[in-house]
């Protein structure tokens, strides 16, 4: 495992609950061989029951088998498993890939896994059980420990992040099927998390729920404007999410100053919940109605992040791969303020988190945390496409993998997928 970069604070300031989480990164990681074989033996301990590992011939046994399963169960796409997923979709609830129950499926692009492989354009469904969020979870408990080891100051201010649900649909078989972030921010981990003075947001949970996105951007906006001497760090999920807030901004800020300045919500702000919330922040005040009127009216947008929140100390938001076009912008923006990509995840599951949070986004590289699933990589001269077969001696361990090899990630999860 890559060697963490060295913080700037001295241990004695580190809040316990960072401590912690910092020592159990440290623990994991250089413990990722012993972790990985547990982490497999009870995937296979837990799934024992399910059609699928008897289909390939995996016995269930009292004492899982990770050598048979290496050496049963296939690379496969999203299309082999299909008809699996669509018995579940449509109300069998026999254990056919997982152990456990079904809670939801989350929707997405799938990518390589031991059971669910790239494939198409069509939306995907990802079987997703109960406690996968508490792994998912843990996550989330990281990212702060990691950051304020290089900023200090963030559990004194708040954070402006931007973040909006989408719709979600029913299968036949009455299952939820849903974007991975709208299961998050509508789970209990997120909605009823203890206080903590690291992650105080600006915007109210009731905007964030809303799913009118108008409705959500004005009042998470108008929010964001309100604490804005508070705010020590902004953002959203992906780059373009961002500078699509920004761009609303642009447009409606006439209208975001006259309800600052007037103390009362804009008209068409109809969602009850949301009217309320905002409601509870929302003041007249002048002064800071003529202080955004007055960045608007000089014409540029280069800064404006900075101007109009003038104590954030870097923009939260995932500039790698696809994200990496809208940097420039971004830079224009913030007027230079550091762009941070802090974790790597998918709807299959969760991998890991920058431990230089602080690095430029061409230098980004996430570590795998190695509780999370069970990771392997195809070598990318081995990669999927094409093939329907694969050779299980083909797959490297987590701690196998060679610097400047590419690699193709292959993830078995608890969920059975």
């Amino acid at each position: 495992m890559p060697e963490a970069p060295k913080a700037i604070l001295s241990p004695a300031s580190v809040p316990d609950e960072h401590r912690k989480a910092l020592e159990f990164i440290e623990d994991v990681t250089a413990n990722a061989d012993q972790v990985q074989r547990r982490v497999l033996a009870e995937i296979l301990a837990q799934n024992a029951p399910a059609e699928y590992l008897h289909r390939h011939g995996l016995p269930a046994r009292t004492a899982p088998d990770p050598d048979a399963f290496k050496r049963l169960i296939p690379v496969v796409t999203y299309e082999d498993i299909r008809p699996d997923i669509l018995r579940i979709a449509h109300g069998d609830t026999s254990p056919i890939l997982s152990g456990r129950p079904i809670s939801e499926f989350l929707t997405r692009f799938a990518a390589p896994s031991r059971i669910s492989g790239t494939s198409g354009g069509e939306r995907k469904l990802m079987p997703m059980i109960e406690d996968e969020l508490d792994r998912r979870s843990v996550l989330y408990s990281l990212l702060m420990p990691v950051m304020s080891q290089f900023v200090p100051g963030l559990g004194e201010g708040k954070g402006m992040y931007l973040l909006f649900v989408k719709s979600e649909a029913r299968t036949p078989g009455g299952l939820v099927a849903r974007p991975v972030l709208t299961s998050y921010y509508k789970s209990r981990h997120f909605l009823s998390q203890p206080f903590d003075p690291y992650n105080v947001l600006t915007s109210p949970n009731e905007a964030i729920l809303c799913l009118d996105s108008y409705q959500s951007m004005y009042a998470q906006l108008l929010c964001g404007l309100i604490h804005r001497a508070e705010v020590v760090r902004v953002g959203a999920v992906f780059a373009s999410g961002f500078i699509r807030a920004i761009r609303f901004l642009e447009k409606h800020w006439p209208r975001l100053c006259r309800d600052i300045r007037s103390g009362e919500l804009d008209a068409e702000i109809t969602d009850r919940a949301v009217r309320e919330a905002v409601v509870r922040v929302l003041r007249p005040d002048p002064e800071l109605a003529r202080l955004v009127e007055a960045e608007f009216g000089r014409g540029s947008l280069q800064g404006i992040i900075p101007r109009l929140w003038p104590n954030t100390k870097y923009v939260d938001v995932i500039v790698t791969g696809a994200m990496a076009q809208y940097i420039p912008t971004l830079d224009f923006y913030s007027g230079g303020l550091p762009l941070t990509c802090t974790m790597y995840g998918s709807s299959e599951c969760y991998f890991g988190l920058n431990l230089n949070p602080m690095c430029k986004p061409s230098e980004v590289s996430y570590t795998f945390i190695p509780t999370f699933a069970y990771f392997e990589f195809l070598p990318i001269h081995c990669g999927v496409n094409g093939r329907t077969a694969f050779d299980h001696r083909e797959l490297v361990d987590l701690v196998d993998v060679k610097l400047g090899q590419e690699y193709e990630l292959v993830v078995t999860t608890y969920a059975g997928k």
